[in-house]
């Protein structure tokens, strides 16, 4: 029996596989479980639809994304924070103090997406990365200023 798969099954296939499958199996586990349906011509059709939205939303999820990266690329994030002498800080630059930033220049950027490696502990020049999609990241150049006491 044909079927299609409505969830993950394993050691079978993941969401949206079209498979044969022994009649049993089908009709007395996997359709009742609601795992899969049966493949008819509709649901093949209906299932072909649903993929190319699928594919279309990712492509202009990862268009923004790039569009993005080049912005943020492109930028020089100014951040002011507390220092002692010869420039040391008096903790890290975090996640959230680079969202803010970016957040003001316009920027919606949320803090688990940004990755400060090593720490900025000095006032200086910095790069940071961005991860904005699973294969897009950008690198922000961040500059630590002193903050006027």
């Amino acid at each position: 029996m044909k079927i299609i798969l409505k969830k993950e099954v394993e050691k079978l296939g993941e969401v949206g596989d079209i498979l044969t499958v022994k009649d049993g199996y089908a009709r007395n586990y996997l359709i009742p479980k609601g795992l899969a349906v049966r493949a008819t011509e509709g649901m093949l059709k209906a299932i072909e639809t649903e993929k190319k939205q699928k594919a279309f939303k990712i492509e202009r999820e990862r268009k923004a994304a790039r569009e993005l990266a080049e912005s943020l690329e492109r930028l020089l994030l100014n951040v002011k924070v507390k220092a002692g002498e010869e420039g040391r800080l008096y903790g890290t630059v975090t996640t959230q103090m680079i969202a803010d930033g970016l957040k003001a220049k316009g920027f919606e950027v949320d803090r688990k997406q940004i990755t400060i490696d090593p720490p900025i502990k000095q006032v200086g020049k910095h790069e940071v990365t961005i991860k904005l999609y699973s294969d897009v990241v950008a690198k922000l150049n961040l500059e630590v200023e002193a903050e006027a006491e």
